[in-house]
């Protein structure tokens, strides 16, 4: 499919607009994404990873949607085409009124783009709170292992890493009362029985472990 088709798309399936009106809103659309008229009859194949990307963003967001999940939307490209993407996606976010729910691995990129920050083990959300929180003060035992595990980008500096021990269970058959029990160093027999809830643990911070119940207040 050319361009123009791709991004417009939505638009014609979902008659949003009169056929007439497509071709103006989808030049529009790629305006906002960084590309523009000169790219309407050419095909995918044609353009580099990032310029794809873009033209998927212009697809995603041509029915002015209010709520947009992006699934590791920069997985594909390299570092600096990734710093493109993420000013790109806050630069719409402003200007369009978004509301994200970003799914992603790289926590680098979670701490740079979001601001609530919900961290996930086998399915279950172990701790969320605000970004800035998450970050500095992470509770969860899993949490300090994945923001000790992301690399310095100094080579005269190393971080110390949270030891996890063991393998990371089969989703389909979870271990008993907490998930991440077996790779735990604060297990205890309760966790090994009891699946931790969800406790506030001071504003909008939240972590589920009976290791820090102590601290819950």
């Amino acid at each position: 499919m050319l361009v123009k088709d791709i991004v417009g798309e939505p638009l014609y399936v979902q008659k949003v607009v009169k056929k007439s009106e497509i071709l103006p809103k989808v030049i529009e659309m790629l305006n906002k994404v960084g590309m523009g008229e000169q790219h309407l009859y050419r095909y995918p194949h044609e353009f580099s990873g990032g310029q794809r990307q873009r033209i998927a963003i212009a697809r995603a967001l041509i029915t002015n949607p209010e709520f947009v999940v992006l699934d590791e939307p920069t997985s594909s490209v390299d570092v600096s085409v990734r710093s493109q993407l993420l000013e790109l996606f806050q630069e719409l976010q402003k200007n369009m009124g978004l509301t994200y729910l970003f799914v992603s691995h790289d926590l680098s990129i979670v701490e740079c783009i979001s601001h609530r920050v919900a961290v996930m083990y086998l399915g279950k959300i172990v701790e969320l709170a605000e970004t800035e929180k998450i970050f500095k003060e992470p509770l969860h035992p899993y949490t300090q292992a994945l923001i000790t595990s992301v690399p310095i980008p100094d080579p005269t500096k190393r971080r110390m890493r949270a030891a996890l021990r063991g393998e990371v269970p089969s989703p389909i058959n979870p271990p008993k009362g907490c998930r991440f029990h077996p790779r735990c160093p604060l297990a205890m027999d309760i966790c090994r029985r009891e699946e931790p809830p969800l406790k506030d643990v001071g504003g909008f911070h939240i972590v589920a472990c009976h290791a820090i119940k102590g601290k819950v207040h």
